[in-house]
């Protein structure tokens, strides 16, 4: 693949954006090598009425020269090109090129009718498919889709992979969004991030929230200030100010030193208030309050401190709902939401599941130690395929695991562990209570589309105590 480089004109901020945003999509390009030109006639035939562009070539060395020149979205290869030869051993030495090659290039093979062992010789070469002389039209185009969908997920990868490597080396978090869906979320992050207005993040739970809280503060003017993070629905009510806002000596009980509160530490930074919406009322007022005044003051002090502090606020709640219902106090979300960035849920930015996992593994095999390189394309396909009610979250735990159990280079679907989350039903009483704890909360979250709360008054629980349920579990 070609060496990738930073626009020198580009501005860093633009570039941070301009990496993630989805390229033009151009017509799949395929090689056709057969030594039977109207094998070759019939294959332009069928493909170019479906937008494929499609070169032919008559022997394995012209092959070798098309692939040496010009990028392809897949092969098709016959075995057989010298007369009366039926070995297939040109065929195979020409796929195992093209897979030392590249091992992303999907390579379909054509076999005369009823040669299946040169078809399974083929497969355990590298080969991603096979069909047989006169083909099915339907079964050709089906494998053609499937093939050129998976190389083009994996080089998006590959080159988000690079691109979040240059960004990385500026200090910026990694922020992997190449779908349609993500556009209008970099669009208004590039908008935003260089002013001071507050920012209310809203998506379901593991969609990755924070990573955009920071993506914000680290493009913004305070990015040499500090960014502090708060989980405010994990704050009990009696230490919320305290945490919140710092106290004296001798405020309460156990208050035996002055201690700085997350705002102060903020001071000229920027502030993250995560699960916002699960801040109880009384204490929403005193939130509303500091963010009008900018103005703090310690638990069991009378002097006000005066700070400069961005508000970046996240919830998967429906935060709008809550206000309806007087759970939320409305003048404190205006004060919050001066502008809302939405991150749709993982199963609705599909094309964001290879690069993420590649990410993923690429982090995980280096904190392990592990050899692993690569993802099978079998196991690409599962990964597309699976729901993630957990969202990117899931996927991450999903891929530690899958680096952990993996045997060989390359991850396998067996590693990832998610057709074990299915238990059959007269297995039950075999399995673990945790196992089946973790399968109810599983089973809760695809039934609510990821929505904890719904998910947690299905099972009996209280939100914290599921979040504390799902963080065991890896969901």
């Amino acid at each position: 693949m070609p060496t990738l480089k930073m626009p020198t004109s580009a501005k860093p901020d633009e570039v941070a954006v301009a990496a993630a945003l989805p390229r033009p999509v151009a017509a799949p390009r395929i090689l056709a090598a057969d030594d039977q030109p109207h094998i070759l006639e019939a294959i332009q035939l069928l493909l170019k009425p479906q937008g494929y562009k499609v070169d032919v070539v008559r022997s394995p060395e012209l092959a070798r020269e098309a692939l040496a020149s010009e990028q392809f979205d897949a092969v098709l290869i016959d075995l057989n090109y010298t007369r009366d030869t039926t070995s297939g051993r040109e065929g195979l030495d020409l796929l195992s090129e093209i897979v030392g090659q590249d091992s992303t290039l999907p390579v379909i093979v054509m076999t005369a009718w009823g040669n299946v062992e040169l078809a399974v010789e083929a497969m355990r070469r590298g080969a991603r498919d096979f069909i047989q002389k006169p083909w099915e039209n339907e079964r050709l185009l089906s494998i053609l889709r499937t093939q050129v969908e998976l190389h083009r997920a994996l080089q998006d990868a590959e080159r988000l992979a690079a691109e979040n490597r240059l960004l990385n080396a500026q200090g910026r978090p990694e922020f992997i969004a190449t779908s349609p869906s993500m556009a209008p979320v970099l669009a208004t992050i590039a908008r935003i991030a260089p002013s001071d207005a507050n920012v209310l993040v809203t998506g379901e739970h593991g969609t990755g929230k924070e990573v955009v809280a920071r993506t914000i503060h680290t493009l913004s003017l305070r990015k040499d200030r500090p960014l502090i993070a708060v989980n405010t629905g994990g704050l009990a009510e009696g230490v919320f100010e305290s945490e919140l806002f710092g106290h004296v000596k001798g405020a309460f009980t156990d208050a035996r030193t002055d201690r700085i509160g997350r705002f102060e530490l903020a001071d000229h930074g920027t502030i993250f208030l995560d699960e916002i919406g699960n801040v109880p009322l009384r204490q929403q007022a005193k939130l509303l309050r500091i963010i009008e005044s900018g103005e703090i003051e310690r638990v069991g002090s009378s002097r006000s401190k005066k700070i400069d502090v961005r508000v970046i606020s996240a919830t998967n709640a429906d935060i709008k709902g809550a206000c309806e219902a007087g759970q939320f106090r409305e003048d404190l979300l205006f004060r919050l939401n001066t502008v809302e960035v939405h991150l749709p849920a993982l199963r609705e930015r599909r094309e964001d599941v290879p690069p993420l996992a590649l990410y993923f593994l690429s982090q995980y095999a280096s904190r392990y130690r592990r050899p692993v390189k690569g993802i099978e394309p079998a196991t690409l396909q599962a990964l597309l395929q699976y729901a993630w009610p957990g969202n990117v979250r899931e996927l991450e735990h999903t891929m530690e695991r899958a680096v952990l159990m993996c045997r060989t280079d390359q991850i396998q679907a067996g590693d990832l562990g998610l057709g074990s989350q299915k238990p059959q039903a007269q297995n039950l009483e075999e399995l673990s209570l945790e196992t089946v704890e973790s399968i109810l909360i599983r089973k809760a979250l695809q039934r609510y589309q990821g929505n904890v709360s719904q998910a947690a008054e299905a099972l009996g629980l209280s939100r914290g105590a599921l979040y504390r349920r799902m963080e065991k579990y890896g969901l």
